[in-house]
């Protein structure tokens, strides 16, 4: 992913030399609390959570998991070895990427650039997604009433540290969209609600569902 180099460079020892608003750490988590602001978070063996209403520049950790409370928003989120979850109306201005972790966006989340991850499930519950839906191996669940712009890509595994040879399950709810091609390169399950808008497919043939799941 084009992030990995620089979320992997978290590992080493961070520079002393940081804004008053910027929060760095090794071996511990960082918190903003309820209406805070804060700059740019980074962290080693620790989790990242905004409270709710909070806000940051950008959030980065290695061997954690980052969290965004109702309403939070932040520039861009970056994790190794953890997850990432955006609960109901928390907004990212750029992306979101995750090496060996799930991504979970509740009702109403809205990111402006693109999602995307190794490993794990990405999964929408009603809402936005501004640049498109990565993965190699993870599972997606594009759930109802979601909307997608920029398609989705299931990349080639390379072969690397971080493949688990598996065939991906992509699911696309009822009354979701998704504009933009829709690409695989590798062997996935593909099911599209019959109520769903997609666009172009390259690479698997969908099944039709109706009702809730399928």
């Amino acid at each position: 992913m084009r992030h990995l180099l620089i979320a992997l460079a978290l590992a080493l020892p961070l520079a002393a030399v940081a804004s008053d608003n910027d929060v760095d750490k090794i071996n511990g988590d960082i918190r903003i609390d309820a209406g805070q602001s804060a700059g740019e978070l980074s962290t080693v063996n620790g989790d990242i959570s905004l409270a709710d209403g909070a806000s940051a520049r950008k959030a980065d950790t290695v061997n954690g998991g980052i969290t965004l409370g109702q309403r939070a928003t932040i520039g861009s989120v970056n994790t190794v070895n953890g997850g990432i979850e955006l609960r109901e109306g928390a907004k990212v201005n750029g992306e979101i990427e995750a090496v060996n972790g799930h991504i979970e966006l509740a009702r109403g989340a809205d990111v402006s650039g693109q999602v995307s991850n190794v490993n794990g499930r990405i999964e929408l519950d009603a809402a936005h997604v501004g640049g498109g839906v990565e993965t190699v191996d993870g599972d997606i669940d594009i759930g109802a009433n979601s909307r997608v712009e920029g398609g989705i890509l299931v990349d080639k595994p390379n072969g690397g540290w971080f493949h688990h040879n598996r065939t991906p399950h992509i699911v696309i709810g009822p009354h979701a969209v998704v504009q933009g091609t829709l690409e695989f390169r590798h062997e996935v399950v593909l099911q599209v609600s019959d109520s769903a808008q997609i666009g172009p497919v390259k690479g698997a043939t969908p099944v039709k569902f109706s009702g809730a799941q399928p």
